[in-house]
Formats: C-alpha cells, structure tokens, sequence
C-alpha cells in the first residue's frame, strides 16, 4: 500500500467519523432538545442584575423563569422601583402582586455612649474577627461591636454607622437582600415588613441589675410591655420580650409608653427612625463610655 492510499484511507476514516458524529449530534440535539420560553431573556433585562435573594429566588434569571411560570409575582423584586415591576406585570399580562415591603432591623441599641467595653479588643478591624477574641470585648454579650462589617457588605449602600458606633439602615432605601444577616457575627440583624413597627431593639438575655450594669438601654425583663400589651401580644422568653407578629394586628405605640430603658421601640413608617416610651430614661451622654 502507497504512502498516497494509507493518507487518503486516513483522511476518509476521519470524513465517515466526523459525518457520523455530527449525526449523531443532531439526532441528541432534537431528542434533548428542552424549549425556553424566549420572554425570560427580556424580562432578565428589565430586572436589577443585583441576584441578592431578597425576592426569594437565589437570583434574577430564576426570578424571571418564575415571573413566566407563575410561581413569582413582579412586586417581590423589591430592588426594582414600583414603575418596572409593573411595566413588567404589563409585559407578562399579569397581577403586579401586593408585596409589604421588608427592611432589614438591628436589634441592638448599645452604641459606644450607653454600652460599657469590658476589654479593649486591639487586632483587626472586623466584627467577626472580634467576636473570636472573647466576643469582642463589650459588656453585653449579645449586643453590636461596631466595626461595620454590615456596612461593608451592603452591596446598596444602605447601612451607615453613626457616631456612637451602631449600624444604622436607611429604610427607605433598604432591599432586603439580607447581606447584614449574613455577616453579622452577633445574629443582630433580621429582614422584617415595614409594618411590623412595634420592635425590641435588643437581644440580651440576662435580668434587671446585672443586664442594666452593662448597657443604659437593654431589656431588663420587666415585663411592663407584656401587661400593656393585649393579651400574647408580648412575651418574657429568656429573660427578653419577644413579639408575636401573628398578632401584629394587635400592636401599638401603648406597650413601648411605660418600657424604663427605652429597649421597646416603635418605628415610623412614613417619617422614618423610632419612637421610644414616655418613661424612657432620657439619654443625654454624648461621648463614649470608659474602657473598664
């Protein structure tokens, strides 16, 4: 056999098994072929690109998918601005849907000016690296060590610190999207609907002396919220009032009126901030507390 023969026997070996490949790529593209709807490409397009979760998907293309199966309304995507999501809704021949808005709430108040520090904590400059060195140095055990990881990790912007050293959210402009919860080595941060105002800005679980000997504004466990407060409206678990939201239909600004730290709050929903309690002892310290 020539050196010509075995190259062209070669080179129609490779044509027959190219052409049979592709045949048989053919055949597998028809038999596996699954269909996609074509509006999921555009009504990607017209969400935010942010895939932070707060909608409940793990992001915006399976928010899309779920927009044309039914399964999501246009009104959670909460990052978008109310005008999208219903152009979307129109797009789709669907109901916008009526979504509360969630923000998300610290429930702590312990900034530098009313919470003591036990314990200098010198190292890096991290929340979570703080909480590794015997929880970070401050008094309370449950509340904010203050060195902004929350606000470093809001991809939006939202989270400032103030003065005193305590995250504060911009709910107005807050997602949801739950970076805070995240992040937060004290578990301090929950995403809640705005309508949910009555809130314990606190998540100490010690009692009366030995709570107030470490923070000015903690939950001593009175119990005056609770005998204010509708009847399982308010609860003492663990030393702490706890809300039942299923009875939110039931809150109002009476059972923060007599709390004496100012731990029970109630936000406003149209002005922003909170309100605290008539009895609340007034703060009037502006500098930080002593180390000690």
């Amino acid at each position: 056999m020539t050196e010509v023969t075995s190259i062209a026997i070669s080179v129609g070996f490779m044509a027959v098994l190219g052409l049979l490949l592709a045949t048989i790529l053919v055949i597998a593209n028809k038999r596996l072929f699954v269909y996609e709807d074509p509006r999921i490409d555009e009504v990607e397009e017209m969400l935010p690109s942010a895939n932070c979760g707060a909608c409940g998907s793990p992001g915006c293309r399976p928010f899309a998918e779920g927009l044309i199966n039914g399964s999501y309304q246009p009104a959670q995507c909460t990052v978008n601005t109310k005008e999208i999501n219903k152009f979307i809704a129109d797009y789709l021949g669907v109901d916008l849907g009526n979504q509360v808005r969630r923000v998300a709430r610290l429930a702590c108040a312990g900034g530098s000016h009313v919470a003591y520090i036990r314990a200098s904590y010198d190292g890096l400059s991290s929340c979570r690296a703080a909480a590794l060195v015997s929880g970070g140095g401050k008094g309370c055990a449950w509340g904010c060590l203050g060195m902004g990881d929350c606000a470093e990790a809001c991809d939006f912007d939202v989270i400032t610190m103030n003065k005193h050293g305590l995250p504060v959210v911009a709910e107005a402009d807050c997602t949801a999207c739950g970076d805070c919860v995240d992040i937060c080595p004290k578990d301090l941060f929950s995403i809640y609907p705005v309508d949910q105002q009555l809130f314990v800005a606190c998540k100490n679980l010690e009692k009366g002396d030995e709570a107030e000997a470490q923070c000015d504004v903690i939950c001593t466990a009175c119990e005056r919220c609770v005998v204010d407060s509708p009847e399982g409206l308010i609860e003492i678990r663990d030393n702490l009032a706890v809300i039942d939201y299923s009875k939110n239909s039931l809150a109002s600004k009476i059972a923060i009126e007599r709390c004496p730290t100012g731990a029970i709050i109630w936000f406003d929903q149209k002005g922003g901030g909170y309100h605290v309690g008539k009895d609340a002892r007034k703060i009037i310290r502006k500098e930080a507390l002593p180390v000690g």
